[in-house]
């Protein structure tokens, strides 16, 4: 299939619009999954560890199973995709509603939802690259922020749901929603060339012809005898020889000969086909080589290995307080009176607005995109280390929206990414730094459950989380200093009799 050049807009703007609506109903209901979190503990009894399972793994599955929704929206495309999705995430959700324990919500809200909202995801941001190149960043800016408002009206509307219509109902009702997602990506038009040129050959097609064992189709000896006797015929009509001679000497020429060509040829084509299957593993096996290779050349590089820690440290600790906080509240006895907003709805608005704002300072040339990201990440750390002194809903809704824009720092981890490794192997490197992420995002609220769980108070879990978000900051600061380059730089600077050796050992 032949592309166009990215039109920059025209059909490109109804693309955005759709996408980011597809983001806000696919992810509207797992990110404020702390609301039906309260409705799960009080429904099944279980632990808020245990319970805490179906948020994380609806939220974290997508992206540990990145490489595959990769693989699928390129097979696919991105409008079957976002169909099949679509009744994924719907499905999902109404399934939920029938849900007779724990475990059965693993499998139809985590898993199921989940999936389908990676596969979203996917399709949503690579049919935006496919329609936009100068504008690109402002695209993928704006369907980013439809998870963020998803979150924020989700939080409310759940709430009033369940008030009115009890969970089951609720659950029910937002994946009837969520079937819009289908309208969407109906919309989700592949950019193809309107005069396009005949389709390249396939791989299979362009394999030289030597290679092929069976190009023709094969003739059976009947069919091999019937030409022969057919050519046999008109020659005996032109020489009139006897037809007992003929016959007997035709059957025996062609029987002779059919067997002996028979023989030469089948196994030339065994041996040619068994070449090519060996030169196919081969190639295959060298590829799985070379992408091993260029993996530890990744974690050689020293910022690139504090990154890896740091994303995984951040969503084991920051992750937590958006399915949690509601709960947060609730231990600390603040009045239901006192809400003016929910909590999550705090953290999702100014997600939205910290993702547009990182994301802006990212693209002055005197910002220097690491950094921000380490500042962000050691400010999360004391955020959380706060929030055991807050016993208000004050308190704790400034704490929300602190920690909600400076969640917003995923608008500037590509950027980080870039900075780091270089535009070359953006795509190998971001692929593993967001299956770390989503391993973050599926152990850290279990992990702050298992806390309260064991201490029956959420100030030991929350110390453990800022813990470690303060621990990949510093580690990833340390790692970006100025100085070690100064180190590597002088370590370079090699006496002239090693030079003189290095150079003549190496020619």
């Amino acid at each position: 299939m032949v592309f166009r050049k990215p039109p920059d807009g025209g059909w490109g703007w109804v693309i955005v619009v759709v996408s980011f609506f597809t983001q806000f109903l696919c992810y509207g209901s797992p990110l404020a999954v702390g609301v039906l979190y309260l409705e799960w503990l009080d429904v099944f009894g279980e632990g808020k560890g245990k319970t805490a399972w179906v948020g994380s793994l609806a939220n974290g599955i997508g992206l540990l199973a990145s490489p595959v929704c990769s693989i699928c929206v390129s097979s696919f495309g991105a409008r079957p995709v976002a169909i099949f999705s679509g009744f994924m995430v719907a499905g999902g959700l109404m399934m939920s509603s029938f849900a007779p324990n724990i475990y059965f919500l693993y499998i139809s809200y985590g898993i199921v939802v989940g999936l389908g909202c990676g596969l979203l995801y996917t399709a949503t941001v690579t049919i935006t690259c496919h329609y936009f190149d100068k504008r690109r960043g402002l695209a993928l800016g704006l369907i980013s922020t439809g998870s963020s408002v998803g979150l924020f009206i989700y939080a409310a509307l759940q709430r009033e749901l369940i008030d009115l219509y009890g969970l089951d109902g609720c659950l029910l009702i937002v994946g009837a929603l969520s079937l819009n997602i289908l309208a969407c990506g109906s919309l989700m038009r592949p950019l193809e060339s309107s005069d396009s040129p005949p389709p390249e050959k396939t791989c299979v097609d362009k394999v030289p012809e030597q290679y092929f064992v069976y190009h023709e189709k094969e003739k059976t000896v009947e069919e091999n005898i019937s030409i022969l006797e057919k050519g046999y015929i008109d020659e005996k009509c032109a020489n009139n020889v006897p037809d007992y001679k003929q016959d007997s000497i035709l059957n025996k020429n062609v029987l002779s000969s059919i067997n002996v060509n028979e023989k030469d040829t089948y196994k030339k084509k065994v041996v040619e086909q068994t070449n090519f299957c060996k030169q196919l593993a081969k190639r295959k096996w060298q590829l799985y080589l070379n992408y091993w290779e260029e993996t530890m050349v990744l974690f050689k590089n020293k910022v690139f290995s504090a990154l890896f820690v740091a994303i995984l440290l951040f969503d084991i600790g920051g992750f937590p307080p958006s399915l949690l906080m509601e709960d947060v509240a609730r231990s600390a006895n603040i009045n239901e009176d006192d809400y003016h907003m929910p909590l999550i709805s705090i953290i999702g608005i100014m997600t939205a607005v910290g993702k547009l704002t990182l994301g802006i300072l990212a693209d002055f040339k005197w910002v220097n995109t690491l950094y921000l990201y380490v500042t962000t990440l050691l400010m999360t750390g004391v955020a959380l280390f706060a929030i055991p002194f807050a016993k208000s809903y004050l308190t704790l809704a400034m704490l929300s929206g602190v920690l909600g824009f400076l969640t917003g720092n995923w608008s500037i981890f590509p950027y980080v990414t870039t900075k780091t490794v270089g535009i070359e192997k953006l795509t190998h490197a971001y692929g593993i730094l967001m299956f770390f992420a989503g391993l973050g995002n599926s152990l850290g609220p279990p992990i702050v459950g298992w806390f309260y769980d064991w201490t029956q108070e959420y100030d030991t879990a929350f110390y453990f989380s800022g813990f470690c978000v303060l621990l990949g900051g510093f580690l990833l600061l340390l790692a970006a200093l100025p100085c070690w380059n100064a180190c590597i730089n002088q370590s370079s600077k090699l006496p002239p009799n090693t030079y003189s050796y290095k150079v003549a050992s190496s020619a």
